[in-house]
Parts: C-alpha cells; sequence; structure tokens
C-alpha cells in the first residue's frame, strides 16, 4: 500500500523516498498460528498510518499520479512497458489508473490469499478477465480446446470474435471423463500448436463437473518445445471458497467478480489469480486494452471481501434446503446440483476430490418445456426474475432464452439446457422463505399438458468432513 500523499521533491533537487509500508500489513501469521483468508480481509496489504489513520482504505479517484523525479517516472515506465526486469525488491511505481492504483493493486494482493495464488490481476468485468487473458496466450492459427457448456458470453466470445483472429475452439462435454475422448480430442487438433485449454467448472448452467488435474495432464502432454498450453478454469460458479483450482494444475483462475466476490449485484468487476509469470502477461496487456477495474469498483470489492466467507456460506446451507425441497417436488423433472450427486454417479469422485462444497446454485427442469418454465417464473414473488448470481438475493433466470440464447437449439439439448430448465442463485433469505415462494410458483404451472410423475428418489448427499461442513 502506497501513501495517499508524498513530499513533492525540489525541482532539480535529488528525490524524496516515499515512505513505505510496515511489513505487519503484509503478515500472515501470528507467532506460528497461520491466520485465515477471511481475517486477512480486514487489513491485509494496507497500512492505515499512510492515509491519514483511515481504518478502511480510502477511494484512490484520480487518473494519474505525481512522480517524485523524472528518474523516478522513467523506472515505472520501464517496469510498467516491460523494457527490462524488476530488480531485487523492486516494485512497479504509481503512474496512471488505467494501469495501477492504490485500491486495485490492494484488491489484487487480498484475492490471492484464497487461492494461495501468487499474484492477480482484477479487470472491469468478467468477460474483460477472461478476454484480456485469452488475447494474452493464443494467437492466429492456434486451437483453443474449451469445456462446454460455458457462460453464454464465454460461448460467444470463443465461437465469434476468437474464431475471427484465426483462433480454431474444439470442444468437449463437460461431466465426461477426459480419457474416453483423448482420442477424439488429438484427432481433432491435428497436430496444432493449443494455445489454451479453458475450462469451467461447475458448468453454467447444468452444474456438470470437469476434473481439472486430467486436464491439467492431458495440456502437459499437448506441450512442444518450451511451448505448453495454459490450463485457464473459470471458477465462478464455486467462487474462491469451494474450489481450487490452482491446486489441482490450473495456470489461471477466473472470476467474474461481480458474482460472490462482489456478492451485492452492484458491481461489475473481473479478477485473474495464479503464477506470477503467467499473471504478469495478462496484466501488461491489461495496461494496453484499457480493463483494469476502476477505484471505485477495487474500493467496493475490498469491501465485500469481508463477508465473503459469511455470504457464501449462507447461501450454500439454504441451497441445500431449497435442492432437496426441489428433488421432492412432483413438478420438478430433473435436478442439476452438486450435493445430491449420487455416489456410483461418473462425476462423485471428481467432485469429492475437487470441491471443498457444493455451492449455492440449483438448476431444476420443470414438467412442460418453457411454457412451464415461464409460467413459474413470472410467478415468483420474492425471488427476483433476473440473471446473474452470487448475490444476497436470489435469482432464477431461463438459460435456454437468456444467459444461453445465442446457442443453436440443438446445441443447447445437447448440452443438456432444456427448455424447462430454471437456473436459481440461491441468496442469503430465510431458506423457508425462498421454499415457500418456490413452492406457490410451481403451483401456479398449469399441470395440464404434464406429465405426472412419482416423486423422484433423492440422491444421495455426498459424504462430508468438517472441512466441507456448512
Amino acid at each position: 500500500m502506497r501513501p495517499a500523499q508524498s513530499p513533492n521533491p525540489v525541482r532539480g533537487g535529488p528525490a524524496v523516498t516515499r515512505r513505505k509500508s510496515h511489513p505487519r500489513y503484509k503478515e500472515r501469521r501470528i507467532g506460528q498460528h497461520v491466520l485465515k483468508p477471511e481475517s486477512q480481509m480486514m487489513g491485509y496489504g494496507y497500512d492505515p498510518m499512510l492515509s491519514e489513520g483511515a481504518v478502511k482504505c480510502p477511494i484512490f479517484q484520480t487518473s494519474t499520479f505525481v512522480f517524485e523525479s523524472a528518474e523516478a517516472g522513467k523506472k515505472f515506465f520501464e517496469l510498467a512497458y516491460g523494457l527490462r526486469e524488476p530488480g531485487p525488491g523492486e516494485t512497479p511505481g504509481l503512474i496512471y489508473s488505467r494501469l495501477n492504483n492504490p485500491d486495485t493493486e490492494i484488491l489484487e494482493d487480498r484475492l490471492t490469499l484464497w487461492d494461495e495464488a501468487e499474484a492477480a490481476a482484477v479487470f472491469d468485468s468478467g468477460m474483460a478477465a477472461i478476454a484480456t487473458s485469452l488475447f494474452t496466450f493464443v494467437r492466429p492459427g492456434d486451437v483453443l480446446v474449451h469445456s462446454d457448456p460455458l457462460y453464454g458470453g464465454t460461448e460467444f466470445f470463443l465461437d465469434h470474435v476468437l474464431s475471427d483472429f484465426g483462433v480454431t475452439p474444439i470442444r468437449f462435454p463437460a461431466g465426461v471423463p477426459l480419457a474416453g475422448i483423448d482420442p477424439e480430442l488429438r484427432t481433432r487438433i491435428g497436430g496444432r500448436r493449443v494455445g489454451v485449454v479453458f475450462i469451467e467448472t461447475p458448468a453454467n448452467p447444468t452444474n456438470a463437473l470437469v476434473d481439472i488435474a486430467d486436464v491439467a495432464r492431458f495440456a502437459r502432454s499437448l506441450a512442444s518445445g518450451d511451448h505448453r498450453p495454459v490450463v485457464m478454469v473459470d471458477n465462478t460458479f464455486l467462487g474462491p471458497l469451494w474450489q481450487h483450482p490452482l491446486k489441482h494444475g490450473a495456470d489461471l483462475v477466473l472470476y467474474s467478480a461481480t458474482k460472490f466476490i462482489g456478492g451485492h449485484s452492484d458491481v461489475i468487476a473481473g479478477a485473474a489469480v495464479g503464477r506470477h509469470d503467467v499473471v504478469e502477461r495478462v496484466r501488461r496487456l491489461r495496461g494496453f486494452l484499457g480493463t483494469l477495474a476502476s477505484p471505485w469498483t477495487g474500493w467496493l470489492l475490498l469491501r465485500s471481501l469481508e463477508t465473503l466467507k459469511m455470504r457464501m456460506t449462507a447461501q450454500m446451507k439454504n441451497a441445500r434446503y431449497v435442492a432437496d425441497f426441489l428433488a421432492d417436488h412432483p413438478k420438478v423433472a430433473a435436478m442439476h446440483y452438486l450435493g445430491h450427486i449420487e455416489k456410483d454417479h461418473p462425476m462423485y469422485a471428481t467432485y469429492r476430490r475437487q470441491c471443498l462444497g457444493a455451492g449455492s446454485l440449483v438448476s431444476f427442469e420443470i414438467q412442460g418445456g418453457e411454457p412451464a418454465a415461464f409460467q413459474f417464473l413470472n410467478s415468483l414473488k420474492l425471488i427476483h426474475l433476473a440473471v446473474s448470481l452470487g448475490g444476497t438475493e436470489s435469482l432464477a433466470e431461463h438459460p435456454a432464452t437468456m444467459t444461453h440464447a445465442d446457442l443453436p437449439a440443438d446445441e443447447r439439448e445437447r448440452m443438456g439446457i432444456t427448455p424447462g430448465m430454471v437456473r436459481l442463485s440461491v441468496g442469503v433469505e430465510h431458506y423457508q422463505d425462498i421454499i415457500a415462494d418456490l413452492e406457490q410458483a410451481l403451483e401456479a404451472v398449469d399441470s395440464a399438458g404434464t406429465e405426472e410423475k412419482a416423486a423422484p428418489r433423492r440422491a444421495a448427499p455426498p459424504e462430508t468432513t468438517p472441512a466441507r461442513a456448512v
């Protein structure tokens, strides 16, 4: 954390050294006790004495920063443009808020703690994080291998934007063991250079899982010379708490920080965390594309990180109650919820090995297709009919006509995005109130024309360990 103000040097005189943040503001231990991330969200990386003693980090609402000397400005730009490597202990100075800003720097420091990452970069949207990261590591003629389905905006970007730059997307289905489709994938790649392997797990909106460790091994097997495909994981659905892709071999973890990290449906932002060398390349391109988050966005996310664990834990607890209710409802034809994966399901082993919790996204299919789904959505009273997820309020949407509307109908059907599917992001309201709203909305769905079914057999919940307990 740099000071809000620094004495100006006399023009032509010696440079004045900026005050440095006290080392204790980046300490991660008290003696031998290792601090938990939720505790470090209160002050990590910020020294109040550099900002008039303010307990909370101010908003540094400025476009540009004063250099202490011409020599200092020269050094800052050398690092910003990658003209030289930083010296021992040297860090880039503040230049311009398109390149860096105290609010976003402190935010990046704190984001690394959840995923145990070496570095982080924040952006003005989740799609900005994805686009900047992909543009960093793919080039014309490359293949980009990705899981399917993805968030609709990502699907569109791969199919209609990157393809115009000569990048060929090749997809494989989420929820299917990679070993079974490995030969087919290699045939389709045909020896071409693979720039990135991009996965979203759990998949949006089906909650299908991809084994990150398997994907990392697959990417390593595609290495040629000094090039290896970069493994990127969109971890938005489970957020920084319930899945840590870097521990399973990912190089870069991507977030729509609008969702659980922001958590209040009042800010648009994105983030990328990972190895220092990978993030540094992304950060450099970010400066030239102008996709860095604003100081105000950085400040809002710093606020939100302080309650991240409380919010996500409450949401996950509520989601389990909601999923149990929906699984027993006669008008619900199918459920897609991680907490209901049965032990004999192919994804169960991946869930147990890779996930620390089931999250708070529940997708379910209503008998009667789109008309029934629309009746249900139009009847909600407490739950908002809106896209997005991860906020304190519960949100419901219709993927086939909203978030994934760009996909052809046969593609959606192949991915399991049916006309009757509803995606529900469970919030922090009282679970009984959420269930009451779901119940009355389902009652409003006409039974005529829909097939009656027996109450579905409840999937056996995954065994839990104390670390997974809500």
